[in-house]
């Protein structure tokens, strides 16, 4: 093996470049520096150290450093040992840094990322051209035109995908893959692959104020965008007339659209309240989902939806909707604009603040903002939840908003819980008569 002595003042510098390339992120510069300074001083010795001994031991160091404080004495080669010095000063080092983690994203900026409308271009994937040739083979001197044709261009798919919940991941725009272009020995082009876009089940597809698409069931496709034709070869345009036809025709390009994108929340069940009602406080309490909690309207910009599960293995979905105000059809507050996640719900859940000056008149208000939206959409089957039980004011008018409302209104606390199974149950109910009510007339219920 070959050997070579390594000297300090002349080489430090060159051995640094080749070290520098294998220290990492997160490394303890005072720790690489021991090191490197130890093996120097043992080149400084006398010591003959290969060039493959030193950087198999620099690696090594490396290595002990990724992986926390090294052991006392970590052997480098034949004979070398690493003193414990190394393993202090990546000790110490470590004490001022801080432990590398992933950054958990609150959930306000979860909430950024909740996209409910998207403006698309499509456009699908441009035809190969076809070849003009001929055939060229010894003692065949007419072999004739031998051009193969393009490929087809690639489509441009949007695909319903029940792990999607948002807008979000699609893009902007979408170019589908272009065909190849014909070849020698009538060898036809390759035509493009296809594009999937996926988008949430609910999403409904537009182009101006038509209507395309409903992709309301996971696995319903939609084609957004042809692509082009391939062109033809001069094989294509043999005849008895044209026997040496030069004709080749170029790839047509694809289909350009631009579509408009709009998701309507899949839910069994939709909540609808004025600001500060206890809506997500009631979501919270009675599923899983996590929804902001705030002391200030409007804490919620946009549509949580939360399962609630029963023994049977039965699941109930529930969707919450930013509060409602007054005048809420003239844009005041945040419009009307993101009702359409409770389009598709079979009941309603109608939340009133009891503990408000008049929550009887709420639910009227309420009622009103929905046929301003749709018309009969107030007269679904609902149910009248009257939350913040627990408050002294509150629990005094409940037996006036029952006389006014009906005996049927659940008065209950998202807060402290009191009275939710009378909820769930008629959460239950509710639920079996709409999934009864969907095949009766022909439909496939929605199922979570």
């Amino acid at each position: 093996m070959y050997r070579s002595r390594v000297k300090a003042p002349s080489h430090r510098d060159n051995l640094r470049k080749v070290c520098k390339g294998t220290v990492g992120r997160g490394q303890c510069p005072q720790t690489v520096e021991v090191a490197l300074d130890w093996l120097l001083s043992q080149t400084l010795a006398g010591a003959m150290v290969p060039s493959r001994l030193f950087l198999a031991g620099w690696q090594a160091v490396l290595e002990g450093v990724r992986r926390g404080p090294l052991p006392p004495r970590v052997v480098l080669g034949p004979g070398r040992l690493l003193p414990r010095l190394l393993s202090l000063g990546h000790m110490d080092c470590a004490k001022h840094q801080e432990p590398s983690r992933k950054k958990l994203l609150s959930e306000k900026k979860l909430k950024r990322h909740f996209v409910d409308c998207r403006r698309v271009l499509v456009c699908g994937g441009r035809g190969g051209d076809g070849a003009s040739c001929f055939h060229s083979e010894p003692r065949k001197e007419f072999g004739g035109p031998d051009g193969g044709d393009g490929g087809h261009g690639g489509d441009v798919i949007l695909r319903a995908d029940g792990q999607v919940k948002s807008l979000s991941s699609v893009l902007s725009q979408y170019r589908g893959f272009h065909g190849e272009d014909g070849g020698r020995k009538n060898c036809f082009g390759r035509s493009g692959a296809l594009l999937y876009i996926r988008v949430p089940a609910g999403t409904v597809v537009k182009e101006g104020n038509t209507v395309l698409a409903d992709l309301s069931c996971p696995g319903d496709e939609y084609i957004a965008a042809r692509g082009g034709a391939g062109g033809k070869g001069n094989r294509f345009f043999l005849a008895n007339d044209n026997r040496a036809p030069m004709t080749c025709t170029p790839g047509q390009p694809g289909q350009e659209r631009v579509l408009l994108l709009e998701l309507k929340t899949m839910a069994h069940a939709g909540m609808v309240g004025f600001p500060n009602a206890g809506k997500s406080s009631l979501l919270r309490a009675i599923s899983n989902a996590k929804p902001a909690v705030a002391a200030y309207p409007f804490t919620t910009l946009g549509p949580h939806v939360g399962i609630v599960h029963y023994e049977d293995h039965q699941q109930v979905a529930v969707a919450d909707v930013p509060g409602i105000i007054r005048g809420a059809h003239r844009n005041r507050g945040l419009g009307l604009a993101f009702l359409r996640h409770i389009e598709r719900c079979g009941f309603l859940l109608f939340v009133v603040d009891l503990s408000a000056p008049e929550p009887w008149a709420q639910v009227d208000h309420l009622k009103y903002e929905l046929e301003q939206y749709e018309e009969g959409l107030s007269e679904r089957p609902h149910v009248i939840v009257a939350n913040k039980i627990d408050l002294p004011e509150a629990r005094a008018k409940l037996p006036e908003l029952r006389a006014r409302l009906g005996p049927t209104a659940i008065a209950l606390s998202a807060a402290t819980g009191e009275n939710l199974e009378e909820l769930l149950l008629r959460l239950k109910e509710l639920h079996e008569r709409h999934v009864a009510a969907e095949l009766q007339r022909g439909r496939r219920p929605l199922r979570w």
